[in-house]
């Protein structure tokens, strides 16, 4: 009988939903083991990292890695799965531009150390105990991967086949990947986009959109939106308009707005700034005339006062791939 081709699935810092979505294959799992050889996968499997280093060069036909770049121990496993893989998929928000794991980067290493170890009024610490990469106890040397400063997306360490977005990408889109592989179709260009279209959500999306005018952001609990209008007219944030298509608008058709996870559309380097860019344009501040600057200025600022969180709202899953990437 031929061997099978090898599959891995690595997890690196994320929430472990792109694992969940593997398993929200349902039988066609039964497929995936049929035709490959279920190799790597520290959450499913007791595969050992010597295993994998053991293995020929590009012996892995496909690695699914998801998760940002946090630790040493993140880009270390990257740098081994890219070697010994022929296919590195980064899979996810995390791996594809830093997602949640990024807003991070807003942030100091030291800040978050001294946040959590040493200022928590939860936390009993009275000699300043922080982690240490190398620790020293009567039974030997305790080690931890160093906590990098600065997260970072997988494309950022190493080179990348595919991105595969979504949080989580959904099933349908891993069963098309797969499929492809074990009926040798080809894939498009390397370094392309697996699932994602070059249009926005707003393409997908059934909602009736009038003309924009926005005169004040409400959070989701502060309302019950037209299940029929533009959740952005009725003035939440969707970042539907700055956000690739590829997922059908499914927040939408359940009354929530888009949260960006399928990153920018095609062409867009930096989907805050897009979203920014086209905000711009639909705010209601008028009517001009007759308004002094200042009174310009001061109502322009109440309407985007009322924005809750612009480093949240704009850069949930793009920070660590963005223009800006980090805070000075």
């Amino acid at each position: 009988m031929p061997e099978k081709p090898k599959l891995s699935v690595y997890w690196a810092s994320s929430c472990g939903g792109c694992e969940i979505a593997v398993v929200n294959l349902h039988e066609k799992l039964l497929e995936v083991d049929r035709n490959f050889d279920f190799v790597f996968c520290p959450c499913l499997l007791d595969t050992k990292v010597a295993d994998v280093e053991a293995m020929a060069d590009g012996s892995i036909a496909v690695t699914f890695f998801n998760g940002a770049i946090r630790t040493a121990e993140n880009e270390e496993m990257a740098r081994l799965l890219r070697r010994k893989s022929r296919l590195l998929i980064a899979f996810g928000a995390c791996s594809v531009a830093g997602s949640i794991p990024a807003l991070s980067n807003l942030h100091s290493r030291e800040s978050h150390l001294r946040t959590n170890f040493l200022d928590s009024p939860a936390l009993d610490n009275p000699d300043g105990v922080v982690p240490q990469t190398r620790t020293l106890v009567p039974e030997g040397a305790l080690e931890l991967p160093a906590f990098f400063d600065t997260v970072k997306t997988l494309a950022q360490v190493v080179d990348v086949d595919y991105f595969v977005p979504g949080c989580p990408p959904e099933p349908h889109q891993i069963w098309n990947i797969v499929a492809a592989v074990i009926e040798g179709k080809p894939l498009p260009a390397q370094g392309g986009r697996l699932g994602a279209g070059p249009s926005s959500v707003c393409v997908e999306c059934s909602r009736k959109k009038e003309d924009k005018t926005v005169g004040r952001f409400y959070r989701t609990w502060e309302l019950i939106p037209d299940a029929s209008r533009c959740l952005l007219e009725q003035g939440l944030l969707c970042m539907g308009m700055a956000t690739s298509q590829g997922c059908g608008a499914l927040c939408p058709a359940v009354n929530m707005p888009c949260t960006g996870c399928y990153g920018p559309p095609e062409g867009v380097r930096d989907q805050g700034a897009k979203m920014i860019s086209a905000l711009g344009s639909v705010l209601d501040i008028g009517p001009y005339k007759g308004m002094t600057e200042a009174e310009l200025v001061a109502k322009t600022d109440a309407v985007l006062d009322s924005l809750p969180d612009l480093a949240g709202g704009f850069y949930r899953y793009s920070m660590a791939g963005s223009a800006l990437r980090r805070s000075r």
